[in-house]
Parts: structure tokens; C-alpha cells; sequence
């Protein structure tokens, strides 16, 4: 049983996608699976050993120049090579900066236009590194906007089975221009015929894409999100904290859609209240340069409110650093503005004990009722959220409750040994 991981780097930043692929990998080899995590774009940054190689397919530089000047891809492909050596992509993409939507929707209509597009030359590269060199009895793409390449594959390689896993792809159309937009949604829809199964991790989300990008239901698969639990048994302790303090925490990218705004709002509120001095808010979670400016003005908001000194970012943590910040929560926020196809984040924080308190939208829903470790609210609603949180405060027995229930239904139904068994039977049938 033979592997090819397509996984897409997000520059310099903590990907929740790559952290889930690359833990999906390791348990693909572990069950004896040959299976190569192969990144494009760029390389990928998780909070564990990565297994990924380190050779680039799709340089984000390369791909980036041929857009720009397409006479590039004349020149011999050996002269261009050095624009994929890893540590200059890592060099280039250290920082995360803002982009230009138009450039990015034009450059994301040539990828997927594959060997019509003006990355025509590495599509061809990676179609014949995989059927001249790698030979798979199964290929994952990591989402469908890496898939231009999907034709000249399912040709080269018509017996390899062609799974692409969906996890977020819809947010990225969304901040496309509508031009743009329609094009790239109306080449991802030609690309179906040409896959053999989408993975989703929620019905909320299969239902979505299945509509978005016309999928036949017979073709989308339905498996329960996991991550690895090993570092939770290995990891011990917590960060140190007060008795008296009753922590709400918050464990994600900083940026709005993430609604850390709504939190913020929503503490200043419950601070405000008798009996609640003992409250604290810990942040944590990767700042790009580019969100420094919406940062700054909670962090202003929260010290023009007298509350600066019960508040704490911890920056962006390594893996143990999280579990021990997880399990010194109390509860664990993250009030997203948008549907959430996966939440990562829930299943750590269940899997430190701590249980979360969720907008009921998207994938949210269908977690909370898989692990009973949470309390749902409406969304885009700071007094609801603050109702929840202050609930959890009150009542000790059920925060526990929640807290044991949740730990153990992520060990049960959302281990990544797990996700890993259903992905090998989807890849590799009887």
C-alpha cells in the first residue's frame, strides 16, 4: 500500500490543515502504509516532528514568478530549480504579510487551469515525478485548489485512487474578487469527475460542498476530525495559575474571523460584574504582521477597561507548551465569525480536560454532540457567550462533567489511529 500526501504549506505560520496532515501521515505508516507527506507551495510548520520531505513542488517563489512572467517557463527547467530549495522559501516566507486578492485569484485560476495555466511545466513536473518515479496506489490532495494537476494524473496514473480531503476551502473563495471567484469555483467543479472521493470532517461541511461544487453524494466521505494523543500522555503538568483565578481561554490564530473580538467584549462585561474579580483571559495563538493593528486595539481596549492586568497573551506555543496551557484553562473560547468546517482547537482542549463553549454554527455543533464537552451559544452573541462562561464559573460540577466527558470521547471516537484506519480503507479498499 503505497502513498503520495499532496500537503500545502501556510508560510511562516502554525496551519492547522498541515498539523492534521502530518499527524494523518505518521498513522497511515504506523498501520503499514508507505505514505510520503509531500509539500507544495511551501513548506509546512507544525507544533510536532514534521515528516514531510524536503523537496518543493510548486515553490511558492517559482509558481509566484511564472505568473508574473511567463517567458520563465522557457528557460531550462534546471536554471529554475534553485527557486525551490526550501530554506529560501522558508527565508521568503518567514513573515506573513498581506496579499493582493486580484494576484492571488489570478494566480489561483492558472494553477487550477493545470497544464493550460502558466504553471503548465511544474504540473508536468509532479505528474511524472508521481507516475515515473512514485508509482501510488493512492494520492491525497490536501484540498481541491491544489488539484490543476488532477487530469494529467487520473491519465498517467488511471489506476490510482484520487482522494482530496476538504477543510476550509470555501473560506478561501470567499476572499477572492467575484470575478475571480466564479472562475476559480467553476474550474474546481470541472476537476470533480476526476477525483474519487472528497473526505470531510462534518456532515454541516459535506452538505456545503457537496452544493458549492455539485459532488455526486455517493463521492463525499464523512470522517470523524482527530488529532494525535500521545503528546497529551506525555506531557505533564499544567502552566502555573492562581487557586483563586477562574481562566477563560482562548487557543487560535489571532485574527478576526476568529472572533477573539467577541471574547474580549464579553470578558469587559463579565469583569464588570460582582464576584467576578477573580475572572483572567489568556490568549493564545499565532499573531501575523498583518493583524497586529486589529491586536493592538483589543489589547487597548481591554487596558482602557482597567482589566490589563488580568489579561496575558502567550504567544504562539510549541506543542507541550499548549497542553499545559490548555489544561490551566477553565474554558476554552474561540467564538468564531465564520462556519468552521474542523476546530482542531475543540478536540485539544477536550483532550486536556478543559471543556469549550462554541458558537453554534458550522462544524461546532456536531463535535459538541460527538463529545458532550461544551456548551453552545448563538453566534455573533457576546451576552449569550458570556452566559455560558459565567454558567461554567457557577456551576463547578458541571465545568468537571463536561471537562471528563469530553476527554473521553476524543479518546474514543476522534484518535487519529482511528481517522487513519477509516482514510486507509478509503484509499486502499478490500
Amino acid at each position: 500500500m503505497k502513498a503520495v500526501y499532496l500537503t500545502a504549506g501556510a508560510a511562516g505560520m502554525y496551519c492547522g490543515s498541515c498539523m492534521h496532515d502530518n499527524a494523518l501521515a505518521k498513522a497511515l505508516r504506523s498501520q503499514g502504509v508507505d505514505c510520503l507527506l509531500q509539500p507544495v507551495y511551501t513548506p509546512i510548520r507544525t507544533d510536532d516532528s514534521s515528516i514531510a520531505t524536503h523537496q518543493m513542488f510548486f515553490g511558492g517563489i517559482h509558481i509566484y514568478l511564472l505568473q508574473q512572467f511567463p517567458w520563465l517557463r522557457y528557460l531550462p527547467r534546471f536554471t529554475r530549480r534553485w527557486l525551490d530549495w526550501e530554506p529560501l522559501i522558508r527565508f521568503a516566507t518567514r513573515k506573513s504579510a498581506s496579499y493582493d486578492a486580484k494576484q492571488l485569484g489570478e494566480l489561483s485560476v492558472s494553477m487550477l487551469q493545470g497544464s493550460r495555466g502558466r504553471q503548465a511545466d511544474e504540473v508536468d513536473r509532479l505528474s511524472h515525478w508521481l507516475s515515473d518515479e512514485m508509482r501510488p496506489d493512492a494520492i491525497l490532495f490536501t484540498n481541491l485548489l491544489i488539484g490543476g494537476c488532477l487530469p494529467e494524473i487520473s491519465e498517467l496514473l488511471p489506476q490510482s485512487r484520487r482522494i482530496v480531503l476538504l477543510q476550509g476551502d470555501d473560506i478561501f473563495l470567499d476572499h477572492l474578487p467575484q470575478a475571480e471567484r466564479i472562475q476559480v469555483l467553476e474550474l474546481c467543479r470541472s476537476l470533480v469527475p476526476y477525483v474519487d472521493y472528497f473526505v470531510t470532517h462534518s456532515q454541516f461541511y459535506a452538505d456545503k460542498m457537496a452544493d458549492l461544487l455539485k459532488v455526486p453524494d455517493e463521492r463525499m466521505v464523512v470522517t470523524p476530525l482527530s488529532i494525535d494523543l500521545g503528546p497529551f500522555d506525555q506531557v505533564q503538568g499544567s502552566v502555573d495559575r492562581s487557586a483563586e483565578e477562574f481562566r477563560i481561554g482562548y487557543l487560535a490564530r489571532i485574527a478576526p474571523e476568529k472572533g477573539l473580538h467577541h471574547l474580549v467584549e464579553a470578558f469587559v462585561d463579565l469583569a464588570k460584574m460582582p464576584d467576578n474579580d477573580n475572572l483572567t483571559l489568556h490568549v493564545a495563538g499565532w499573531l501575523g504582521e498583518h493583524q497586529h493593528e486589529y491586536f493592538a486595539g483589543l489589547t487597548k481596549q481591554i487596558e482602557d477597561a482597567g482589566l490589563g492586568d488580568r489579561f496575558v497573551y502567550h504567544g504562539s506555543p510549541d506543542l507541550s507548551e499548549k497542553i499545559r496551557l490548555l489544561r490551566s484553562y477553565d474554558v476554552t473560547c474561540v467564538p468564531t465569525d465564520y462556519q468552521d468546517p474542523k476546530g482542531l482547537f475543540v478536540l485539544e482542549s477536550l483532550a486536556a480536560g478543559t471543556p469549550v463553549v462554541l458558537p453554534e454554527h458550522g462544524a461546532f455543533p456536531e463535535v459538541i454532540a460527538s463529545t458532550r464537552g461544551g456548551l453552545l451559544h448563538a453566534p455573533g452573541d457576546r451576552e449569550a457567550l458570556a452566559e455560558c462562561i459565567l454558567r461554567l464559573k457557577h456551576d463547578p460540577a458541571l465545568r468537571s462533567q463536561l471537562g471528563v466527558d469530553g476527554r473521553e470521547a476524543v479518546r474514543k471516537l476522534h484518535s487519529i489511529e482511528r481517522a487513519a484506519q477509516e482514510m486507509k480503507q478509503i484509499c486502499f479498499p478490500l
